[in-house]
Formats: C-alpha cells, structure tokens, sequence
C-alpha cells in the first residue's frame, strides 16, 4: 500500500501500519472537504451567538463554567495545547505517533469535530514530510482520550516542543521551515480538536494486532517443530476432535498444526510407537492455548475496527448543528481489549516455554540428548536459553496484569473515572517484544533437535521453516554465544520470515 486517502471512511489495520511503519503517502479525500467545512461552519454560528458552549468559548474538564471572551479564544486554544503538553518519560517511537496522527486525521475528517480543513492537510503535510513529532510516552489515563500525548503532537503543529528529524531531535519550528511548512495557527475550538481523542490507544492496540497476529502463526510453527522434533502424535489435532470443541482460534490453530506436519517422516516413523501413550499438555493442548490467544485477538480486532469508526471528540458536531458534550474519549472498551491481548501472548509465550523446557530435558526419554548438546557435560547445549525464556514470560505475566481496572480521578474529580487504556497499550507492546524472544528461543531448539533426528526427513512446512532458521542461524555443534542466536531468531518471528518460508513451501497459515 503506497498511498491512503483520508476521509470520514473507516481506516483499517493495513492503512495505520502502511503510513506508520513503511511511509505511505498521505492525503485529504477532495470528498471530505465538504463535511469537514459544514462542521466548522456550526462551530462559527455558536461562536457568534451568546450561548455559553463548552469547549467553543468556555474553559475545559473542571473549568468548564468559566466563560471566555471572544478576544481570548485563539489564546485559549494555544493554552489548552500548551498546558495539556505535560507528559514524561521516554519517547514514544516514530511509528506510534504516526499511527496517531493518521488515525486524528481521520477523525477531525468526518467534520464532527469543527475544525477547519486546514488543520488537517497540515498533519497530513507532516506526515508526508517525515518529521515526527517527539512525544513523551507517560501521562495518558486513557479517559478525555490521550490528552498529554495528542497534546504534544499538537505542539509541533504550532511549530513549539520537538519534532524528528531523521533519528535526530529538532526544535518543531526549524522542522516545520525546513520541510516548507508554515506552523498551525489554532482558531476556536482546534486546540481542544486535536487532543481529545482515543488515538493513542487506538494507535498502539492497532500496531499490536498486525504483530500478534505474526506471532501466533509463528507460535504454530515453532509448536509443530517441538512436536515433531519430540517424536510426538499428530493425532490430537485432528478435524473431528477440533469439531467437539469449537472454539474458532482453536480449528484455525489445530488446521496450522496438521498442515505443518502433514507428510513428516519424523512422524511416520513412530506413529504406531508404544513410547509414549500421551504427549504433555504443552504439545497436545497447543491448539486449545494458542487458538484462546488468537479468539482474544479476533475479538480485540473488532473493538478496534469500531474504533477506527468512530468520533471520539469532545464536545462533537452533529448535523442538526447542536454541540453535544459526550463520553466517547473514554478508553475502557479498548483498555479491555488491550489487556486480553496481553493475557492471550502471555499464554503462548508461557506453553512455548513448557515445549522448550520438555525437549531440553524430559526429552531425553525420547533420544534427545541432554539440552540438544552434542557433548552434554562437556558442553551446556541450550540450557541457558530457557533460562532466559523462563526470565521472560515471568516479566510478561507480570505486564499482563490488567491495568483497565485501575481508575484514579483527574481535573478536580470532573473526570472521576479513567480507563488507564493508555497504560494497557504500552505493556501490550512491551509483552509482546517479550513473547517474540521466548517463541524465537523455541524454534532455535526445536531446529536444533530436527536436525538431532536426522536423517529422519520433517514435514515440508516444518523442514521450510527449518530451512530459514538455518539461513540465519547454524547447527550448535559447540557452545558459542547463544545471545547473537536469540537476537536473529526474535528478529525472524518479528519480521515474519520464518512463517513466509512456511507459507511458500507448504501453503497459507490460517
């Protein structure tokens, strides 16, 4: 996708990671034009009026009863920016506070928010500059939307606070000159439109999809290897057994698994073996644990869909020319969603290191050498590996604890229930940073013991996958630093390459 055309039309996953992540073009749907200028034209009519309207010429959150004057509003909208601006901590990366200004764009387009079409060709301009607004990632409770980082983005609008330029930090108005661009000037109500959304948790829970998504097909992969290196059954995953129980992420993990080992002579080899009545839960449960993570996913994925169709502006423009305070900004529905995303990778990071710990040591009751060391004792094979992923999945278990239960009152207590949605987006991400290494690890031994079994042939999928890993990553015939492994086996899992060498050999993955 090379270029996405903004308007009041919903966005989908491939659109924020197509501008977010790999730079496509952005511009202003000719057709949004006209709804944008009808939102703006109500705002101009209460402006001219004497009616007190929040957030036109009142104050904001608990200083929603001080009226301000007609001389005062562009003031009043530089300092909600300027004051809202009040975040810390590290930066948030380039490709979150993209994903956050596509997805505002996108909103102030549908002419609910009264702005006028200028303020959203200047983000979009942005955008297609490649500057980046420097956001600090903490501040956000995830109700009144994200105020402190959508307040940053707005900053640099106005050419104040810091903008990227390449990997480098600039002041936002020395970016904004030098990619030809004139800083925003705010009228009535576009401080406050540019900061009261949902698109901060929009933005990382919509990332995160896209990257749960890769891991649970690569989850399947790196299982289907451990249960074939394991000389385990395929028989548990089977379609009628699937049909007693179905659950869909569980069919849709069980058909990876047959798919997988379809064909593999490890497998034939011992299929009428009396070595093992039953496999461990770990290779047998597979389809149950990794197809709950991927119904948590199916799930999280429509809660997002609705959101990037939404308005979650506040106050918002109806056509009948009201302004209506309203309660959309508030984040639960996605702290909820991001929070099961988080428990469902937890889960396959923690059934991924049960299969790894099994094939390093119980396994040595189906012929594997101790930790799949050629020289156990002399050296300590991957021992150490598990370790790491034991390390990992315990921090995961702790990220995963929800945060959307928390709520502490802000603004004198007017906003007196939060989500802390923001703060579930930003474990998500780092959870699933984590279950990427722990899955990498798994496929790091489970080649390693195919490669044990020769020359006992795996199945065209796992052999494929196989194949890849050792592109990157040699048989241990001797210990060596694990940690240059680890490293190129996550990336793979991140970058997919392991399952598209899958998909090429053996056909799609569900």
């Amino acid at each position: 996708m090379d270029a996405v055309a903004v308007s009041a039309a919903p966005l989908s996953t491939q659109h924020v990671v197509a501008v977010a992540r790999n730079g496509a073009a952005v511009s202003l749907d000719p057709g949004a034009r006209a709804g944008i200028d009808a939102g703006r034209t109500v705002v101009d009519r209460h402006l001219a009026g004497d009616e007190p309207v929040y957030g036109l010429n009142t104050g904001i959150g608990a200083l929603a009863d001080t009226r301000i004057s007609r001389d005062d509003l562009e003031q009043l909208q530089r300092n909600i920016v300027r004051s809202h601006a009040a975040g810390a901590g590290e930066a948030l990366p380039a490709e979150v506070v993209r994903a956050m200004m596509l997805l505002r764009a996108r909103t102030l387009s549908t002419g609910r928010s009264g702005v006028r079409v200028q303020v959203v060709e200047r983000i979009l301009d942005v955008l297609n500059a490649g500057i980046t607004p420097v956001v600090p990632s903490r501040g956000s409770v995830g109700a009144s939307g994200d105020l402190a980082q959508l307040a940053h983005i707005a900053l640099a609008l106005t050419g104040e606070g810091s903008m990227l330029v390449g990997n480098a930090p600039r002041p936002s108005a020395d970016a904004l000159r030098e990619a030809g661009l004139e800083p925003l000037t705010l009228q009535a109500k576009e401080g406050l439109a540019l900061i009261n959304g949902t698109e901060g948790m929009t933005a990382l829970g919509t990332l995160a999809l896209g990257d749960m998504g890769a891991l649970l097909a690569a989850a399947d992969v790196a299982a289907a290897m451990t249960i074939e290196a394991a000389l385990g059954t395929d028989r548990p995953f089977a379609e009628d057994l699937m049909a007693l129980r179905p659950h869909p992420g569980q069919a849709d993990s069980a058909a990876n698994l047959r798919a997988l080992l379809d064909g593999s002579a490890v497998i034939a080899s011992h299929r009428e073996s009396r070595h093992a009545v039953q496999d461990p839960y770990s290779m047998r449960c597979a389809p149950q644990v990794h197809g709950a993570a991927r119904d948590a996913h199916m799930h999280a994925r429509r809660v997002f869909e609705i959101e990037m169709a939404s308005v979650t502006d506040n106050p918002v423009i109806l056509p009948d020319g009201r302004v209506e305070s309203a309660g959309n900004f508030h984040g639960e529905p996605l702290a909820y969603a991001l929070d099961l995303l988080a428990i469902g990778a937890t889960g396959v990071a923690s059934i991924s290191e049960r299969r790894t710990f099994w094939i390093l040591g119980p396994g040595v009751s189906r012929d594997l050498p101790p930790f799949l060391s050629t020289h156990a004792g002399l050296g300590s094979g991957y021992m150490l590996a598990q370790y790491t992923q034991a390390a990992l999945v315990s921090e995961c278990k702790g990220l995963a604890q929800p945060a959307g239960l928390d709520s502490i009152p802000t603004s004198g207590s007017q906003e007196d229930h939060v989500s802390m949605g923001w703060t579930s987006g930003l474990k998500l991400r780092r959870v699933l940073e984590l279950v990427a290494t722990v899955v990498g690890i798994e496929l790091l031994c489970a080649a390693q013991a195919l490669d044990l079994r020769r020359p006992l042939v795996p199945a065209a999928g796992t052999a494929a996958a196989l194949a890849a890993i050792r592109k990157r990553v040699p048989f241990l015939d001797q210990d060596r630093d694990l940690s240059v492994d680890i490293a190129a086996a996550t990336e793979m899992v991140r970058d997919r390459d392991v399952v598209a060498a899958v998909r090429a050999a053996a056909g799609p993955l569900l």
